[in-house]
């Protein structure tokens, strides 16, 4: 384990704990920041902290969320700062997320578009992780950091829950509306990409 491996001072445990965080702590503040150069500098800034605190660290086991609640506050302690700092995020109603009722048999359908009859897959998949990437980016502040650490991260919703100092069971429900923010935002572009 990393950070037992730091603790004991192992040789070259520094060097690998900065391989591993470091673009990992990166995607998440540039998805949370919007901004390359804000998530350049909230990855260092958030490292130097995890490195000052180390020191804090109760339970070796439990690094990666601790790591990433520190990056959390230094993203928020950015944005704050930022000139590109967006107004602040609302719940969003789970109504407006529910699919409209087909005009003839009145039943709830959500598909996205179909990107597999294209060709190139290469390209598709390229296209389709900028897509994602950016739609993730659109999300309210209220809901990315959920998609980030529980998806993309990977974390538990108790170590999410955490981190974000909140329940788990908003966790939960942040989680899911985000996911239908992102279904709908991905069929919106899909479907845009596909007429063309």
């Amino acid at each position: 384990m990393l950070a037992q491996d730091l603790l004991n001072g192992e040789p070259g445990a520094f060097d690998r704990f900065v391989e591993y965080f470091r673009s990992r702590i990166f995607n998440y503040s540039w998805l949370m920041c919007g901004q390359r150069e804000d998530a350049e500098e909230v990855a260092q800034e958030a490292l130097l902290r995890v490195f000052e605190k180390f020191s804090e660290l109760r339970d070796p086991e439990r690094v990666r969320p601790w790591v990433f609640r520190i990056a959390k506050n230094a993203c928020l302690t950015k944005r704050r700062r930022s000139l590109f700092a967006p107004s602040t995020s609302q719940e969003v109603s789970l109504d407006s997320l529910i699919p409209a009722r087909n005009g003839q048999d009145g039943a709830v359908r959500l598909e996205i578009a179909d990107w597999s009859r294209l060709p190139e897959d290469q390209v598709l998949q390229a296209e389709m992780h900028k897509e994602l990437r950016q739609a993730i980016r659109d999300l309210p502040d209220l809901y990315r950091p959920v998609i980030l650490l529980r998806d993309m991260e990977d974390l538990s919703t108790e170590e999410t829950a955490q981190i974000l100092d909140v329940s788990e069971d908003v966790v939960k429900t942040r989680l899911h509306r985000a996911r239908l923010m992102l279904r709908r935002q991905l069929d919106a572009r899909l479907r845009v990409h596909e007429g063309k």
